[in-house]
């Protein structure tokens, strides 16, 4: 009963600074999502490389920070975006760092550090194009739509895999992640596209219909996807969660492990249709 209360309340907490950073203004939006992409990047990083190189886990979580804040300023402040591509320079002083590395028997722990920045920054700065238009105006309601729907998946999954998938269904992914089963990703796809409807009946999810759909099931496909890859890198390194920042949640990793694979997927779909 501890235990619920506090996923309860943390469930809570967490939910309630979401919903501050995307309906409130950009400067909150900002500093939410840099400090998440920040306790993002240094979780995985812990998890992969340990205490090895540190002065470079440093660096690599500089550089995400730098792309994220570039791109921020470029759509929310009119911001040179040629200047975007100083967010290079830290990568570069990353690697070249790699040279000057005194133990290089760990060498290859190495790559983690270029794996954050794929993994984790160059998608989580792609948020940036789903809050602000092209006058840079903040609007935090699409991004919140992706969410939900992701999160609507999330609890269908579930409840469609404890009650059925575990006694009937086959299993999905069983060499990284046992429990999941085929009736859970159904029952998580059936959720979310019903989430996207509702949304856009409601006038939130301000989409054509047909777009609204095939947002729901990129959306579900690939938030499955982007799970099932972070529990490949934890069965890979034996951990049950990426870290503990959210008591009785684990990591801000494992909480945002869908969304870095599905959102930019979603932003990439209404980019590619010219509806965004």
């Amino acid at each position: 009963m501890n235990n619920f209360v506090k996923r309860t309340l943390s469930g809570i907490g967490f939910a309630a600074v979401m919903l501050v950073a995307f309906l409130t203004n950009k400067y909150i939006f900002g500093a939410v999502m840099l400090f998440s992409l920040v306790v993002m990047m240094w979780e995985f990083l812990q998890m992969t490389c340990g205490k090895n190189y540190r002065y470079s886990q440093i660096l690599s979580i500089l550089s995400g920070a730098t792309l994220f804040i570039l791109t921020y300023l470029y759509k929310g402040f009119n911001f040179p975006g040629r200047l975007v591509i100083l967010a290079f320079v830290p990568m570069f002083i990353l690697m070249i760092n790699s040279l000057y590395l005194k133990d290089k028997s760990r060498f290859g722990t190495f790559a983690n550090l270029y794996a954050s920045l794929i993994y984790i920054a160059v998608p989580w700065s792609l948020l940036n194009f789903a809050v602000f238009n092209s006058e840079g105006e903040f609007n935090g309601i699409l991004l919140l739509s992706f969410f939900v729907i992701i999160w609507g998946s999330d609890v269908g999954a579930y409840l469609f895999g404890m009650s059925l998938g575990q006694r009937y269904g086959k299993k999905l992914f069983p060499s990284v992640s046992p429990k999941k089963s085929w009736i859970g990703f159904w029952g998580g796809l059936f959720t979310a596209v019903l989430v996207a409807v509702l949304l856009n009946l409601a006038g939130i999810f301000t989409f054509k219909m047909i777009h609204c759909i095939a947002m729901a099931v990129l959306l579900c496909i690939t938030g499955v996807y982007g799970d099932l890859i972070e529990s490949q890198w934890k069965r890979h390194y034996d951990v049950k969660d990426s870290g503990s920042i959210i008591p009785g949640h684990g990591a801000l990793l494992d909480r945002f492990d869908s969304a870095l694979i599905a959102i930019p997927i979603g932003i990439i779909y209404l980019v590619v249709m010219n509806v965004l």
